[in-house]
């Protein structure tokens, strides 16, 4: 039941922000900003130094918000996946598939969303057991390859990372995603600490997935 809530929760705001920071106190005001700005979803990547810890903090620090997740991105592999579920991430990201980190998640009930490129990749990630295909690089592709993918997978739910700015986000909704990763785009105010910036802008995204939902 846990994870179904998690679900809904990513889908439902349809945003979840990639936050890759340099210390601890940037990935918090990072944070912070997108929260305050709407985004419940929020990735805290293992390229940042003392990732688990940092998530271990936000869980704590967000327990009482019902809105907010936090899960862990650039999860390379089960045993990385372990570390985070035990701070306590309430979902995994990978940038490739991984048998292993699949079934680890699928034992804690913890949703996997795994980097795939291909249909034979997302077969694969659907026959064990992963609920959003993670589509990356997106930027590689466009909004109009999910349109594709979908006729043969109309099961298929995509949230694609990797090239998602404030002028395809809508776009990319519209072609069938269930939400979108958001990265560079959205954090790069982090670097020169204009984090009420990075607040108006992830209030921008979640507005433009709404309308292009009631589209």
């Amino acid at each position: 039941m846990n994870k179904l809530k998690v679900l809904n929760k990513i889908t439902s705001c349809g945003v979840v922000a990639v936050v890759r920071a340099t210390s601890k106190e940037e990935a918090m005001n990072t944070t912070e900003a997108c929260i305050e700005g709407g985004i419940t979803g929020i990735e805290i990547t293992f390229t940042v130094q003392g990732a688990d810890q940092i998530i271990r903090e936000l869980v704590a620090l967000y327990q009482q918000n019902n809105n907010v997740v936090i899960g862990a991105g650039t999860v390379l592999d089960a045993i990385t996946a372990r570390i985070a579920i035990l701070a306590g991430a309430e979902f995994i990201v990978s940038p490739t598939f991984d048998q292993e980190t699949a079934e680890l998640c699928n034992l804690y009930q913890i949703p996997y969303m795994p980097g795939c490129m291909t249909i034979t990749e997302m077969k694969q990630a659907l026959k064990s057991g992963v609920d959003i295909i993670k589509l990356f690089p997106g930027n590689t592709f466009g909004p109009d390859w999910v349109k594709s993918v979908k006729a043969p997978l109309p099961q298929v739910n995509i949230m694609p990372t990797g090239g998602v700015d404030l002028e395809n986000v809508a776009q990319w909704i519209k072609n069938g995603c269930v939400a979108v990763g958001v990265g560079g785009s959205l954090v790069a105010h982090a670097k020169t600490g204009e984090f009420e910036k990075m607040t108006i802008d992830a209030r921008k995204f979640v507005e433009k997935v709404q309308q292009a939902r009631e589209a």
